[in-house]
């Protein structure tokens, strides 16, 4: 996992790992979720890896746009 930036310092995401056509997120409680082009659509993926990778707006996009469209909780 790659420590998320989180520049407003109040993200809901500790960390996040980009993967093919993917992408697993932690929140700050611990738990871990995968996002997949299948689950989420694939311009939701794309979104959320532009976001984590710049480090604002990931917990807010995925609160306000995927919300439970994850294909499994992995923690």
């Amino acid at each position: 996992m790659q420590p998320y930036r989180n520049l407003s310092g109040r993200s809901g995401v500790r960390a996040y790992q980009p993967g093919p056509g993917a992408i697993a997120v932690e929140f700050v409680d611990g738990s871990v979720y995968l996002y997949t082009q299948a689950s989420a659509g694939a311009a939701a993926i794309a979104r959320m890896l532009e976001l984590a990778q710049a480090g604002r707006g990931l917990s807010t996009y995925i609160s306000r746009h995927v919300q439970d469209r994850y294909a499994e909780q992995l923690r």
